[in-house]
């Protein structure tokens, strides 16, 4: 026979046990995203890194928590937003959009796991010790962008032999970039071009630019892959077709979004892979031990709906070059 006591303690003990159950359960972890820009501009490339998480297994919000900072074109604000992450206590930072967020991230912890994603080398910035062997808490995935201006140029080339003159529309605060008017002055006198750069860090200085291209009747437009350009992508492809200037540019998804043509690293899958990673850490991998990647996959995008407005014809082996032509 159980006295009412002894019921009482069973009873409470049984109520007890889902309490001591889901304290048992581990704390969901928590990933600190951190950016330079603005959600508005980096949804696509946010959609590609959460869905190299889920194919790794991890679900936002289900199983995974990201918070999310953003410093909206205001790159002074970075070091502040990644300390603000690490008292957070995340179990790791995913520092995107340049190396400005992970040389904030990193200033900001030794020992928190970072991911990186960078248009440029990693260890002129300290990141890394080496791409193949890391070392410390920071690895990611880096392309090195600037690079790929000389092959851009060639590609305008292609498609307007007559343009003499080329004009650069590049961010001078971006360190990425520091190299590459002196790759693409030599790429032109290859070619037999003019070059012209024009630097800018403003909406108004992009306009003045343009008014620029027009007054000394620039043939084309180069346009620098940068963060900062990137985020007034509307305000540039608007006064390209305003002033019917043809322009190549970085990222796909400007000549999906109006632009003549693109050409460069395909950044929907370096953010795919920067996902993948994170979730290899969460799993436990150290940072130290994983390779920085550098994706090798180029993407050419030829927006013929825009070729058409210029006037342009674009030769049918320029086409078969391209991965995506849109009409």
């Amino acid at each position: 026979m159980i006295k009412r006591r002894d019921f009482i303690t069973l009873l409470g003990g049984a109520a007890a046990w889902p309490l001591a159950a889901r304290a048992q359960q581990p704390a969901m972890p928590v990933i600190g995203f951190l950016n330079g820009q603005s959600l508005r501009t980096w949804a696509a490339r946010l959609d590609a890194f959460r869905k190299g998480l889920n194919e790794s297994g991890y679900d936002e919000g289900r199983n995974v928590a990201i918070e999310y900072r953003w410093a909206e074109g205001q790159p002074d604000r970075l070091p502040a937003l990644a300390i603000d992450l690490v008292q957070r206590q995340v179990a790791v930072i995913v520092a995107t959009g340049g190396s400005n967020p992970a040389i904030a991230a990193k200033a900001a912890t030794s020992t928190i796991p970072i991911v990186f994603t960078s248009n440029d080398d990693p260890r002129k910035y300290g990141l890394v010790a080496s791409l193949n062997r890391p070392g410390g808490n920071v690895t990611g995935v880096s392309w090195f962008s600037a690079e790929l201006g000389p092959k851009r140029l060639a590609l305008l080339h292609d498609l307007l032999p007559n343009a003499m003159t080329v004009a650069v529309l590049r961010n001078p605060n971006n360190a990425e970039q520091a190299g590459q008017p002196a790759e693409l002055q030599e790429a032109a006198r290859t070619l037999g071009l003019q070059l012209l750069v024009l630097n800018v860090t403003t909406p108004h200085e992009i306009d003045t630019a343009f008014a620029t291209v027009v007054q000394e009747r620039i043939g084309a437009l180069i346009v620098a892959g940068d963060s900062f350009l990137w985020s007034r992508r509307e305000q540039i492809i608007a006064l390209a077709a305003q002033h019917a200037v043809p322009a190549i540019y970085g990222d796909r998804e400007m000549a999906g979004a109006g632009g003549l043509m693109s050409y460069g690293n395909s950044l929907v899958d370096a953010y795919r892979r920067a996902g993948i990673y994170t979730a290899r850490i969460l799993k436990g991998e150290k940072p130290a031990d994983l390779p920085v990647q550098n994706p090798t996959k180029y993407e050419l995008g030829i927006n013929l709906t825009t070729a058409k407005t210029l006037g342009l014809d674009v030769p049918v082996q320029l086409q078969q070059l391209a991965d995506e032509v849109i009409e």
